[in-house]
């Protein structure tokens, strides 16, 4: 029998191949043994565990404030496009154009996939 990885999700042992993909029955995580390979440092989840890629579409899940200005980014705005930055040494690891703001960095504990 293989030795296949323990779901990234739940920690499951009872993952198995479905194609070219794995799966975890107890709690239904799909991913690739490609990802599995991947260094998992430079993974960027966002606020509920799910992996954030460069590109996705986020929304934020609190209100910010935004320094040098009167006016905060509200609660559900969308942010499209984002650039993840895996090298970030101060926590804001998202790179975005916010409509109203113009270029910001986000961290990802703030947003969740769209």
């Amino acid at each position: 029998m293989e030795n296949l990885p323990n779901c990234p999700k739940c920690n499951s042992e009872y993952t198995y191949e479905d194609g070219s993909l794995l799966v975890c029955p107890e709690c239904s995580y799909e991913w690739s043994l490609e990802a599995t390979n991947e260094d998992n440092s430079t993974v960027i989840k966002d606020v509920n565990g799910n992996i954030l890629n460069d590109g996705d579409a986020v929304t934020v899940v609190k209100d910010l404030k935004v320094k040098g200005s009167s006016s905060s980014i509200k609660i559900g705005t969308k942010v499209k496009s984002i650039r993840l930055v895996p090298e970030a040494t101060d926590g804001h690891d998202i790179e975005c154009k916010i409509d109203g703001f113009g270029a910001m960095k986000l961290k990802s504990s703030v947003v969740k996939k769209a």
